[in-house]
């Protein structure tokens, strides 16, 4: 079994306190995920966030519908948390996120996704096809959108306390 690694940095504005909530709110992926995608959280609201937590979504690839669900396996608010394909498209889906203090009131956050499509041979080719590119436009939407909405979530929290 093949495994590919995807490794992303993004500089944040907020401390790790002030970005993290934003990310401990499943629902978030929806604004983040490219609309193509269909990406819909299908566990019902409130989610909580803690190790052990399960959570279920649907979305299409390909316009083929696909169910996932995922369990966080590590959950330190504020430093990182880890989620784990249970049920999904891939033979395996370990995504690492973590938040690190950066001067001026920044953070720096990194994504680590250790994925593998499975299929011998036949997910190789897939993955140099589409796959590899496909999980590469996810997180370069993300990069892209990121910043205001996390922006204005921040200040909603902010207006509110």
């Amino acid at each position: 079994m093949t495994v590919h690694t995807l490794e992303r940095e993004q500089e944040l504005d907020g401390t790790p306190e002030e970005v993290f909530p934003f990310f401990a709110d499943a629902w978030n992926l929806e604004a983040i995920t490219p609309p193509l995608l269909a990406f819909k959280v299908t566990t019902e609201r409130p989610i909580a966030m803690f190790a052990g937590a399960l959570i279920e979504y649907r979305l299409k690839i390909h316009r083929m519908p696909i169910r996932w669900k995922t369990l966080i396996e590590q959950w330190q608010p504020s430093e990182l948390f880890v989620d784990t394909q249970i049920k999904g498209p891939y033979k395996l889906w370990h995504h690492t996120h973590t938040f690190e203090p950066l001067p001026g009131e920044r953070t720096l956050m990194r994504d680590i996704v250790r994925y593998s499509i499975g299929y011998g041979p036949a997910g190789d080719i897939a993955h140099k096809l589409f796959v590899g590119r496909d999980v590469e436009s996810i997180f370069e939407y993300r990069a892209e959108v990121l910043a205001p909405l996390l922006a204005a979530d921040i200040e909603a929290r902010a207006a509110a306390a």
